[in-house]
């Protein structure tokens, strides 16, 4: 995909905690890209972000058929140690 390598380094730094580095991310995607490239991957994960977001906020718990398939991903990835994981245990999900 074009631009892949430079779309995966912005997303790195959107969800990391370094201002700089997500600085240099929007600037190598704008030159890379274009400029509407860092509004259009910015909205995206905004936009997912806020979906998540009300997710978690209704309590919405993942299936069980889905935490049976997912667990050594959730495992790897560490998304059992969110809080907000919480609410996926709480409504009965089970693995």
């Amino acid at each position: 995909m074009p631009g892949g390598a430079l779309l995966l380094a912005f997303a790195d730094a959107v969800i990391g905690t370094d201002r700089a580095a997500l600085d240099d991310a929007r600037t190598a995607l704008a030159e890379g890209l274009s400029p509407a490239a860092v509004s259009g991957a910015s909205a995206i994960a905004a936009n997912f972000s806020k979906n998540d977001r009300i997710a978690n906020g209704v309590g919405i718990p993942i299936d069980e058929m889905v935490m049976k398939i997912t667990g050594d991903i959730r495992e790897e990835l560490g998304l059992n140690d969110y809080r907000s994981a919480f609410n996926t245990f709480r409504h009965g999900a089970a693995e």
